[in-house]
């Protein structure tokens, strides 16, 4: 997953944990801004666009709940985790009541909490993706229309592609000279990822490099260990 391009906003009122919190997602790659207290980070979240937050429930001026039902009143689609040095049943409940995606007790491992964030973000991908609706491609000298899964070279008669080809193909070109990762294409494709299903996607990916030598400025990139560009040249 490409995660420079998202903003994490960390709201936890312990200037200490909250600073090595933020440079240890900065290491990862992420884009983190830290908010001292709950006024200080919806003011925050009201002058940025952020792809995910994470909030300590017990803060001064503004608890985390609260915090969260005014974020969620302003964006109710982006994701939010809970930090709490507290394990009451009924915290947990509140949270998710408010539209918390995950809780995290203190102290926790910060590898476990890199887990849930790839794995709210990929959720997140996968609905974006789900949801749009277009169907018709240029690929370079190429035209896809994935709706009746016909690639077309220029004028010549179109290649009835497989479905999964169809589908593999449409979302290389939703990312087109974009990153689509290995984890996307198979929990949308084959809704599972093993090693198995990667293989096989591996093998669709050959089928897809096939038709698309004809025109030399395509190209699908190996991203490795990451996934796959669908790459048209200039």
């Amino acid at each position: 997953m490409d995660t420079e391009s998202k903003k994490i906003l960390l709201v936890e009122d312990d200037p200490n944990f909250g600073t090595i919190l933020k440079d240890y997602l900065t290491i990862n790659n992420y884009n983190v801004t830290h908010a001292k207290n709950g006024m200080e980070g919806f003011e925050k979240f009201k002058r940025n666009d952020y792809d995910l937050c994470i909030l300590d429930v017990m803060m001064p001026y503004k608890d985390g709940f609260t915090l969260a039902k005014e974020i969620k009143e302003k964006n109710k689609d982006i994701p939010i985790i809970f930090l709490t040095a507290k394990s009451l049943k009924e915290d947990v409940l509140k949270g998710y009541q408010v539209g918390a995606d995950d809780y995290l007790n203190k102290p926790f491992d910060s590898e476990v909490l890199l887990m849930k964030i790839k794995a709210i973000m990929q959720r997140k991908t996968v609905d974006s993706i789900a949801e749009s609706k277009q169907f018709e491609f240029e690929i370079g000298s190429f035209f896809l229309n994935s709706k009746l899964r016909f690639l077309s070279f220029n004028d010549e008669e179109p290649i009835k592609l497989s479905p999964k080809e169809n589908d593999l193909l449409r979302l290389l070109a939703l990312h087109l000279n974009d990153l689509m990762t290995r984890e996307l294409a198979l929990t949308k494709i084959w809704r599972d990822d093993n090693y198995f299903t990667s293989r096989s996607m591996d093998v669709y990916i050959a089928k897809l490099r096939k038709y698309l030598k004809r025109d030399e400025n395509v190209e699908i990139l190996n991203i490795h260990g990451e996934g796959f560009r669908l790459v048209v040249k200039q």
